[in-house]
């Protein structure tokens, strides 16, 4: 086994890129902070005046969800998979040294969101802009870049 060197996980990253990363190409095509002012609506989250951890970021934990329902995965699985894949870290804006989101929180920001009526209209606007790029719905939850 070779010692890591200080370029590989970029290099790594390009390779993903040539190969058709399609989490990169729905970072390209969707400004997931549109979504921010429904999330935060949605989540209405206090002023951490009680104390305790802030939450993650709203549109982070959003991307973890379209994540989760591209690949058919159980909330345990996706901690798993943020944890072990580059392609997901970069897609997140997530380092190797960053805390990442367990499976509780995955969970826990579902909730509130299906709670609040939100969850519904949040992936219905995402649907509506990636058949908008000519992203064309293939079955069921994946998506497909219409060529």
């Amino acid at each position: 086994m070779t010692q890591s060197g200080f370029f590989d996980v970029e290099e790594r990253l390009a390779r993903l890129s040539g190969l058709g990363d399609q989490l990169e190409a729905f970072s390209r095509t969707v400004e997931f902070e549109v979504f921010r002012p429904e999330l935060n609506k949605a989540l209405a989250y206090s002023g951490g005046s009680k104390g305790g951890r802030p939450p993650f970021d709203p549109v982070l934990m959003f991307k973890i969800l379209v994540i989760q329902t591209l690949n058919n995965l159980s909330d345990e699985r996706t901690e798993y998979l943020i944890n072990d894949r580059l392609s997901f870290m970069r897609f997140l804006g997530l380092g190797l040294s960053e805390r990442m989101p367990d499976a509780k929180t995955v969970w826990l920001f579902r909730e509130r969101l299906t709670q609040a009526g939100a969850i519904d209209v949040l992936f219905n606007r995402f649907d509506a802009i990636l058949r908008n790029a000519g992203y064309l719905p293939m079955s069921g939850q994946s998506w497909a870049l219409r060529w």
